[in-house]
């Protein structure tokens, strides 16, 4: 019963969301605006949005084989692909998490290290992520002018920044307990293993070039969707407004980022001065995105040898 109101709850807050966000949008104007290089365009994102995925693939590997889940290319990509269309379809911007930890602890690596694999994956996007709005703070500062819009900039920007940080000194710390309290242990263990990569003297670098790739990519996507609709913003307004937007987007209160994501963009582009009808206008075609190629994943699930096999082998309990 609390799954079916928490994803209840998650439905309503993306509909509510969208509601108001598309109050601003012209649909009509919007398709009006679609010509033979909007196709081109849209293309080159959903090529890029690959590409991110792929990015993401080398990354995830490097950490699934410091947690003892080694993962071969070709299956790593085919899990990444599988988890865009449940991200899609599940309740939640981290579903596919969900499906590729699954997908992962049946390959015989165990529930342990799978979850382990995916939850500093993710800890070391964040701070990365991040990292990058901190960096370039001083251009948003020049670039957005209202007082609310930095103080929601800040405020958002240090908390993930403080917990990043914060998850990484956890795993410095050598108190014996904290290794054997049932509370703590887990997530010590995957702070120690998340210092390991990133301090490693061969793997860290590669590993914050990957992970600051995959965001930068992401801006290279919302782009695609500018030129496709030919917004008057430009490439280093796009920078400096879409890493805050896919910050707030991956918290899980909606519905594959729906809703959240299109009043966060509507509100950075109208801090920024800019039209916010055209921030949900790009909010909606990179969603829209996302959405086409969730769907390529899902076609990749249904062919999958996992999928023919679901049923057939028993699944383990969590450790």
């Amino acid at each position: 019963m609390r799954r079916i109101l928490l994803s209840t709850a998650k439905i309503l807050i993306s509909a509510a969301l969208l509601y108001l966000a598309l109050r601003k949008v012209d649909l009509t104007e919007l398709f009006s605006r679609f010509t033979a290089t909007s196709l081109f365009w849209i293309g080159m994102a959903i090529a890029v949005t690959f590409l991110q995925i792929f990015v993401g693939v080398l990354r995830w590997r490097e950490v699934s084989a410091a947690c003892g889940a080694p993962l071969e290319l070709g299956r790593a990509m085919r899990y990444n692909v599988i988890g865009s269309f449940f991200n899609q379809t599940l309740p939640s911007a981290i579903g596919g998490d969900a499906v590729r930890l699954w997908l992962v602890a049946r390959t015989g690596a165990g529930w342990r290290a799978a979850t382990y694999s995916i939850f500093v994956d993710r800890a070391i996007g964040l701070v990365a992520l991040a990292v990058l709005i901190v960096a370039s703070l001083p251009w948003s500062y020049t670039l957005i002018t209202d007082p609310h819009g930095r103080s929601a900039l800040l405020l958002v920007d240090f908390a993930a920044l403080a917990g990043g940080i914060g998850f990484l000194i956890f795993g410095a710390l050598k108190w014996p307990w904290l290794k054997t309290w049932w509370a703590t242990h887990h997530i010590h263990a995957c702070a120690v293993i998340a210092n390991r990569v990133i301090f490693d003297r061969t793997r860290g670098p590669m590993i914050a070039i990957l992970s600051l790739l995959v965001h930068v990519l992401a801006v290279v996507i919302a782009w695609c969707v500018v030129q496709s609709i030919a917004a008057p913003v430009s490439f280093a307004q796009v920078f400096l407004l879409v890493p805050p937007v896919m910050l707030i987007t991956l918290m899980p209160i909606s519905i594959a980022g729906w809703g959240v994501r299109e009043a966060s963009m509507g509100l950075a582009f109208g801090f920024a001065g800019l039209a916010a009808n055209e921030g949900v206008n790009i909010s909606l075609l990179f969603g829209a995105v996302s959405f086409i190629v969730g769907a390529f994943g899902g076609l990749v699930w249904i062919l999958s040898a996992e999928k023919a096999a679901q049923g057939s082998a028993p699944i383990g309990v969590p450790e």
